[in-house]
């Protein structure tokens, strides 16, 4: 078999840009810990983060039939 000791790797907490490990032992990936995992998902839940949408984008809903 091979070698299974690997390198970690270092990525950037997308919420405070702190240095965060992308590994099973870091349980808040990507995070850099619960407190900016749970701030990123109020944020969400708040809806402070939308994905915008041009005109004309939404679907148009038809009438109601009486």
């Amino acid at each position: 078999m091979g070698n299974t000791s690997q390198r970690s790797r270092l990525v950037a907490c997308p919420k405070c840009g702190r240095t965060a490990e992308w590994s099973t032992e870091n349980r808040w990936r990507p995070f850099c810990s619960e407190r900016c995992k749970m701030t990123d998902l109020g944020a969400w839940a708040t809806e402070a983060y939308r994905i915008p949408v041009e005109a004309g984008d939404e679907p148009e809903i038809p009438p109601e039939m009486d």
